[in-house]
């Protein structure tokens, strides 16, 4: 049997380690590469002076190979000759290392002191943890644009470990979610247009810094999340568009080629050799990185054969639906490899569409994520808050609307990137309001989503309450800290992950609804809601969300029986609030009625133990 036969089926999961290059010995590298219609293939590179012809490759097993003397560092790219005579130089799809753009050449990548993880114990931690259990607390970050050197220049991998690492553990997440970090040409994409699906980007750094940032992460307690394109892939003539003159890694069919609005082409899930492709490189970033988890972009994209195409511009499928009904088969068999090789992987679903059992398994039906974006309770929750408070009455709904459906799958609630760019606003820009009271309003939809069940996710610079849209071309503003404000919301948010990790009923039962009462759901009028979570132990934090701009004195309702103490109050002085709560617990009488003081744009997190509940 060859060695390139799971490959060929779809099965393989390290094909990383047949295709590409690899070390034989001392100063002699195996190069090999699918490219099943080429006519002729060549490496060209620093080793032998980028002459066409000189290091041919031959064919065997259907995969073109050859040895040949090189050293670490060299340069190197595919001189494919295609049937038709012309000659493509072309990246390797394998590639552990690129040149820094706008160069386009591979690299290889053979450090004669390559980096060990020293992360056992978080590994084995990891291990034996219960997610769905277990608070997550997600700082998605845009590397290149966190923060940069007085001269302009971004961060490295390694200054990011010596700075972000204590900047996330003091801050209180649990996570870290990088934007994609795979190598690709142009900064304006985000890193969303990949042309390098093994090869972490050289803009910050070696393939070792990275896993030297990783490893500082976790040895810091922190997991590392990362945003992962498998939908589609860039058009820069080096990369794997139509690789051999062929479409090899795209879909021939015209229907199913490309992403016109986006300028990329699209993966062919039908293909064996895609799909080990994929398989691989997910796996590889879990294995040798050893990230714990993977955000899949654009997943919407790849179950809808109509997706942003208009009438006459797809076919459906076999039966007739408008399903991808490869590429949903190809998303199951790609959960089952992440959790076979990863068991207590974070394998989370941007997916923006209804479609059903994202996150069930695969042997019930499910696409086999363990987590979803849920982005409707983004959508109404932002324009909620973006609507005068004096109408808000006619969109209480999309305050409650979300917990309809807040079981149907396993949720992360995003305030992601995607809300901050393209003219929508900067969050605190998005809080109705004058200055003060969007102040007030931020924090307030911050307590919302802690308290919300699910996990949680927030961009850099939610904490910071930047007034500015991000930019990937400029870090974020820093200054602002220096206004006692912003430095004070910045205390809440670290506050908010505090109480969130602290508290089990916040997040020990996401999944079901013995973690969850409604206690005011309809008070429209007052835009103020109020309700419980609740831990498997009983234990309960309450939380009391006011949305309006006025204060409400003596405001009652009705709870479960007991006192309830006050552990987090936004209106507090230190969070840059009004402090006209004086309070620090609450009791309700023997009807289980209580009455509070609920300042404007605020919210309270009341705890009340288990022991106290039938007293």
């Amino acid at each position: 049997m060859s060695q390139f036969t799971e490959f060929y089926n779809g099965d393989s999961a390290n094909a990383y380690e047949l295709l590409g290059c690899h070390r034989v010995s001392d100063g002699l590298y195996r190069f090999a590469v699918w490219a099943p219609n080429a006519k002729d293939v060549c490496v060209v590179g620093d080793f032998n002076n980028w002459l066409v012809h000189h290091d041919k490759l031959t064919l065997v097993d259907g995969i073109w190979q050859t040895e040949l003397e090189a050293r670490d560092g060299d340069c190197y790219k595919y001189a494919i000759t295609t049937q038709s005579g012309a000659i493509l130089y072309k990246s390797d799809p394998y590639a552990r290392y690129a040149e820094v753009r706008p160069e386009t050449a591979s690299r290889i990548y053979d450090p004669s002191d390559p980096f060990v993880f020293t992360d056992e114990k978080w590994t084995e931690k990891q291990k034996k943890k219960n997610i769905y259990k277990s608070p997550v607390s997600i700082y998605e970050v845009h590397a290149g644009s966190w923060r940069r050197h007085y001269d302009g220049r971004m961060y490295s991998y390694r200054d990011l470990a010596k700075y972000l690492v204590p900047y996330v553990k003091k801050a209180g997440y649990t996570h870290v979610e990088f934007m994609p970090l795979a190598e690709h040409p142009l900064d304006a994409s985000w890193g969303y247009q990949v042309t390098g699906f093994y090869a972490p980007t050289s803009r910050f750094g070696t393939p070792d810094d990275l896993k030297y940032l990783i490893n500082q992460f976790h040895k810091a307690g922190i997991g590392v999340i990362l945003d992962w394109v498998p939908a589609h892939f860039c058009k820069d003539a080096h990369g794997l568009i139509e690789f051999d003159g062929t479409c090899c890694y795209e879909s021939p069919d015209e229907f199913r080629k490309e992403h016109k609005s986006w300028g990329t082409r699209i993966f062919d899930y039908s293909r064996y050799e895609v799909q080990s492709f994929l398989v691989s490189n997910a796996l590889y970033w879990l294995k040798e990185f050893h990230v714990d988890g993977l955000r899949v972009d654009a997943v919407a994209s790849m179950l809808y054969l109509d997706y942003d195409r208009r009438d006459g511009q797809w076919r459906p499928n076999k039966w007739g639906g408008k399903e991808n009904l490869e590429a949903i088969d190809f998303l199951r068999k790609l959960s089952c490899k992440v959790f076979e090789a990863c068991p207590y992987a974070l394998f989370v679903a941007e997916e923006s569409t209804a479609f059903p059992k994202v996150t069930h398994p695969t042997y019930v039906g499910g696409l086999g994520f363990n987590y979803k974006w849920n982005m409707g309770w983004m959508n109404d929750v932002l324009s909620y808050m973006q609507s005068d408070t004096l109408w808000r009455a006619e969109k209480h709904n999309k305050l409650t609307f979300s917990m309809c459906y807040a079981y149907s799958e396993n949720y992360v609630l995003p305030l992601s990137h995607d809300e901050v760019v393209h003219m929508k606003g900067s969050l605190i820009n998005k809080m109705f309001g004058e200055y003060d009271t969007k102040f007030a309003q931020l924090k307030a939809l911050l307590g919302f989503q802690y308290a919300h069940p699910g996990k949680k996710l927030g961009f850099m610079g939610v904490e910071l309450a930047q007034w500015n849209e991000w930019s990937e071309q400029r870090e974020l503003d820093w200054s602002l800290l220096t206004y006692p404000k912003h430095d004070s919301h910045r205390h809440f948010v670290t506050e908010l992950n505090k109480a969130y990790k602290k508290y089990k009923p916040l997040y020990q039962n996401d999944s079901t609804w013995d973690g969850f009462k409604w206690l005011l759901a309809d008070d429209s009028k007052n835009s103020v809601i109020a309700f419980e979570r609740i831990d498997k132990l009983g234990n309960v934090v309450m939380a009391v969300i006011n949305f309006s701009l006025y204060d409400y004195y003596k405001y009652g309702f009705t709870a479960d029986s007991g006192e309830y103490q006050l552990v987090l109050n936004s209106d507090d002085l230190r969070f840059g609030g009004r402090g006209i709560i004086t309070e620090t617990a609450v009791k309700t009488d023997e009807n289980g009625y209580l009455e509070l003081t609920i300042p404007a744009s605020s919210v309270q997190y009341f705890y009340k133990p288990a022991a106290a509940k039938h007293k």
